[in-house]
């Protein structure tokens, strides 16, 4: 079966390297040196690029590995990926090469317009999933509409409660910190709260997460809780009309909050 190991890039990327026996796939390789050096520090060979959306950080190394392994590039079949030779969209059925993996894909637009994300059975129901859903948060709204972004959350949490959830980066804890600022009586969020900041402090990631901890403690999933649909009525000054409206006073008070 294979394994699933967090290789940090940047300030706060992870790429997500899928490896089995001396072969390996990475999952939206914005930088190649951190992905070649955890590649060749253990002796394996690429077989497969798989991105989830076009931003730098996340397809910036694809030229640099492919330059060293000239392999296949799956990814949204409405972005410009570099290199890319599968374009990807909701429906289909893939077989990562060399790992064996097999994912289906989802589109989730929001973050950005051609966003997908790719579920599959790694050991147990997976996802990759970008910068749409993040540990208790969710990405920004860059080319698309509160609408979007609620449907493509929906669409994710629909997923069995079992599932782990691999995203791009890690932004847990400030996004708990935001999760306690919406719903400070949810003891969920308190006690999650403390057990990351420990995976930190031990220098180990958050993620993966999964869907049961993002139902229970992410406010972005829990728009048509009472709870927190009531505070984000606070927040905007008026009553909201739907979980769409709720997401979206969510998100922009995300945006600025600095808690």
């Amino acid at each position: 079966m294979p394994t699933i190991i967090p290789v940090p890039a940047f300030t706060d990327n992870y790429i997500w390297v899928m490896r089995e026996g001396g072969n390996a796939v990475v999952v939206d390789a914005g930088d190649a040196a951190p992905a070649l050096a955890y590649l060749d520090r253990e002796r394996l060979t690429l077989t497969a690029i798989l991105c989830t959306h076009h931003h730098l950080d996340h397809v910036g190394g694809n030229t640099a590995l492919l330059a060293r392994f000239p392999v296949p590039v799956f990814g949204p079949a409405g972005e410009s990926i570099p290199g890319r030779t599968h374009p990807l969209s909701e429906g289909d059925h893939i077989v990562l090469p060399g790992v064996g993996v097999e994912l289906d894909v989802l589109d989730i637009p929001g973050h950005t317009a051609g966003h997908i994300a790719c579920a599959g059975d790694i050991d147990g129901p997976t996802v990759f999933c970008g910068d749409t859903l993040f540990a208790a948060g969710c990405g920004r709204l860059f080319e698309g509409t509160p609408a979007q972004m609620w449907r493509s959350l929906s669409k994710l949490a629909a997923l069995p409660a079992a599932t782990r959830i691999y995203c791009g980066h890690e932004y847990t804890l400030a996004n708990l910190r935001f999760a306690a600022a919406v719903e400070p009586g949810n003891k969920a969020i308190a006690e999650r709260a403390a057990r990351e900041q420990g995976k930190r402090e031990r220098g180990e990631p958050t993620l993966p997460s999964t869907m049961a901890e993002e139902w229970n403690t992410n406010p972005f999933l829990r728009a048509e809780q009472p709870a927190v649909k009531s505070a984000a009525e606070a927040q905007a000054g008026h009553s909201l009309a739907d979980a769409v409206a709720t997401f979206a006073v969510l998100r922009e008070w995300k945006n600025g909050f600095r808690g």
